[in-house]
């Protein structure tokens, strides 16, 4: 019987992985903890491997790996950018991902958390709080069909959330892509720059992926280019934004407030239990702390439908490569 080691598996996972494991009849080990050069040596005699974790591996990892016998690593996430492909190349693994699992999981956060940042979520449960029950100038708020909606990335996410703005609200919407999705210009115009689409939006959302081309394209010059009084939303990839520039335009009131599900120092952070701990990170601290941030645990995705397509698409690219030798799903070359 083909034998399986997930590592990082969550008390949500666990159903869905059995699920798949009774139907097509595969032995499936589970560990919640990481793959790291500790907990390597738990792979001999397996398989397949299937990890979701952000942390990057030592090369002896991939060694060990290969030594055992190990083909693949099936990432349970889009994001890959933890795993040296060079590394793999060497050591002959392919790396698989999940590319698209909910994207209107993620589209819907996004659009519910420009509603809380435009609504003056925080700030209005700041006064409840205290009993100030009052109506006021601080707590006013505009109508989102009265604004325009900039969507840097118009992929399987940013084109679900320009739709919901477009049509649900009856917003005008501005995109910019390297590549425009012709559908989309049906409830969308493109602009020709980013600096372009930004510059008259009074919500700006993100939707990229992470590359070396777009390290911290949200940087101090972008952020000068902003409407005063946007909001800004990232649920894409923590080093799209360059979040000391974040803050500074957040203290100048370039930016009215923010909305952050990924940040740039996340990993190991997210998702973690850092109760009774001392952050040592004043960045995070920072935003945690502010009035005029939403920030959430890489958690746009976290929907049970998303969860169950983490799970089957990975095991499935796993079994992909044990019977045929390749996957659709990878993303590296050997």
């Amino acid at each position: 019987m083909t034998k399986i080691k997930l590592f990082g598996v969550r008390e949500e996972d666990i159903p869905y992985i059995e699920a798949w494991a009774t139907k097509y009849k595969v032995e499936v080990d589970l560990d919640k903890d990481l793959l790291t050069l500790d907990t390597v040596d738990r792979v001999e005699g397996f398989d397949g491997l299937s990890l979701s974790q952000q942390i990057p591996l030592d090369e002896t990892v991939y060694k060990k790996l290969h030594d055992f016998g190990i083909k693949q690593i099936a990432q349970r996430s889009a994001g890959f950018d933890s795993y040296d492909l060079d590394l793999a190349q060497k050591y002959n693994l392919i790396i698989s991902n999940v590319p698209s699992y909910s994207p209107h999981s993620i589209a819907e956060y996004t659009v519910s958390q420009a509603l809380n940042l435009i609504r003056n979520y925080n700030d209005i449960q700041q006064k409840t709080a205290t009993y100030d029950f009052r109506w006021q100038p601080a707590i006013l708020s505009r109508s989102i069909r009265d604004l325009k909606v900039a969507v840097i990335g118009t992929g399987r996410i940013g084109s679900i959330v320009g739709k919901i703005f477009a049509r649900g609200f009856d917003a005008e919407v501005v995109a910019y892509d390297i590549e425009p999705n012709e559908q989309c210009q049906t409830y969308l115009t493109y602009k020709d720059s980013v600096t372009e689409v930004v510059k008259d939006a009074d919500i700006v959302t993100v939707h990229i992926p992470s590359s070396k081309e777009n390290n911290y394209l949200f940087d101090e010059d972008l952020f000068k280019a902003f409407k005063k009084g946007a909001v800004f939303i990232n649920c894409a990839r923590g080093s799209i934004v360059k979040t000391s520039a974040l803050i500074e335009a957040l203290d100048n009131g370039t930016l009215k407030g923010a909305a952050i599900d990924t940040y740039e120092g996340e990993k190991g952070l997210f998702p973690s239990d850092q109760r009774g701990t001392e952050l040592k990170d004043d960045i995070l601290t920072q935003l945690i702390e502010r009035q005029d941030v939403i920030l959430s645990p890489h958690i746009a995705f976290y929907t049970d439908a998303a969860v169950e397509n983490l799970i089957v698409d990975a095991l499935n690219a796993t079994l992909e490569v044990l019977n045929t030798g390749d996957t659709a799903l990878r993303v590296n070359t050997l």
